[in-house]
């Protein structure tokens, strides 16, 4: 005999009151930890209501037994996120702020350009190390693979093998 499920709307409905019930009993807890992290009461309002928008994502709110480790570790992503955002953020600004002022770009197209940085940033982060070092040095610096292996101390076959991986997971990135 199948175990009966519940009807959609019961569910949402269920997954909603426990999300309720985790921002009403957590949500300034959270606040204040991120705030002590942070220095910062403006960014840790922003990150808090980020962790919990992660939290109804992942729709599992039922299942979280321990809801402030919980919510911490999850808060500690998106701060890993913003960190790394913001980072990309200076380096973009510091990159154009030496251009000629007919050279910048307006404030929508640097949104879509630190956007996309982040994604590109994104897709790098989860290549792992030697894949992602291999890529770098072709695509930027524009070194040959025979290059490559002898500033990484590797063979020309492991760059090969370093460069499918990772030309294959922009393509598998980029379908996404």
């Amino acid at each position: 005999m199948s175990t009966p499920t519940l009807h959609p709307n019961i569910h949402d409905a269920v997954l909603q009151q426990d999300v309720e019930s985790l921002y009403t009993g957590h949500h300034r807890w959270l606040r204040s930890w991120l705030r002590r992290q942070l220095h910062c009461s403006d960014s840790a309002a922003d990150l808090a209501q980020d962790t919990f928008m992660r939290v109804i994502a992942a729709r599992n709110a039922s299942q979280i037994l321990e809801p402030r480790v919980y919510l911490a570790t999850v808060a500690r992503r998106v701060m890993v996120d913003y960190f790394r955002r913001s980072a990309l953020e200076r380096a973009y600004l510091e990159a154009i702020a030496g251009m000629p002022e007919p050279v910048q770009i307006s404030v929508e197209e640097r949104t879509i350009v630190i956007e996309t940085l982040c994604e590109i940033d994104a897709m790098l982060d989860a290549l792992g190390e030697k894949p992602r070092q291999a890529f770098l040095m072709s695509q930027l610096d524009g070194l040959t693979y025979q290059e490559i292996a002898e500033r990484m101390n590797l063979s020309v076959s492991s760059i090969k093998k370093y460069m499918a991986r990772a030309i294959e997971h922009c393509l598998l990135f980029s379908l996404s």
